[in-house]
């Protein structure tokens, strides 16, 4: 499989152009520094480009999304419009998870620095959710607290709710390519942890 992966330098989507390659498939990292990716091809761009986007949907076969928050639902848009058809997975947040109905981002407890990122990408996942049904798009959140660690191959699986307190970012990763091959979450998100 041809996976273009944006932010493939990022803690994330390093690990999922790893984890990629590590299987076999073809993988270009889009970077706007354009630093390496071991193993990978790279390309020097920003998500917010439609000619860039346009052409990168039309040479692989599914698109990752892994950008941080920041002017994110600008990019997430533009690369929605440029699919051409192609599948669509994007790095999602684990903000917009509920527990006991309410979204973990509107929590008295969810940490005040984390707040914007989290209102950013839960607004992504609602735009997401309004796209025609031709677009072929799934959002993964990872569990609470995500962070460098051991990759184990095991994780848990829920829709909305949180599958578990922590994921390392190796085991999301794990998920998120494992997803690619045996798509089981289409037009929905779902979240993995340890």
């Amino acid at each position: 499989m041809r996976i273009a992966v944006y932010g493939a330098t990022g803690m994330i989507g390093s690990r999922v152009a790893a984890e990629a390659l590590s299987r076999g498939h073809e993988v270009t990292g889009i970077t706007r520094s354009g630093g390496a990716v071991e193993g990978a091809k790279v390309e020097q761009g920003d998500a917010a480009d439609p000619a860039l986007a346009a052409r990168i949907a039309d040479e692989h076969d599914v698109v990752v999304a892994s950008i941080p928050p920041g002017e994110l639902q600008r990019r997430i848009e533009n690369l929605a419009a440029n699919l051409g058809g192609k599948r669509f997975l994007m790095v999602g947040g684990a903000g917009s998870l509920l527990v006991g109905g309410e979204r973990l981002v509107d929590s008295p407890d969810f940490p005040a620095a984390w707040k914007p990122g989290a209102l950013e990408t839960a607004e992504v996942l609602e735009y997401l959710r309004t796209l025609p049904d031709d677009v072929d798009w799934t959002y993964l959140s990872p569990a609470p607290m995500i962070g460098p660690g051991e990759r184990t191959g095991r994780y848990q699986v829920a829709d909305d709710t949180p599958a578990g307190d922590s994921v390392s970012a190796e085991d999301y990763a794990v998920a998120l390519v494992d997803e690619l091959e045996r798509p089981a979450h289409r037009r929905t998100r779902f979240t993995v942890g340890s």
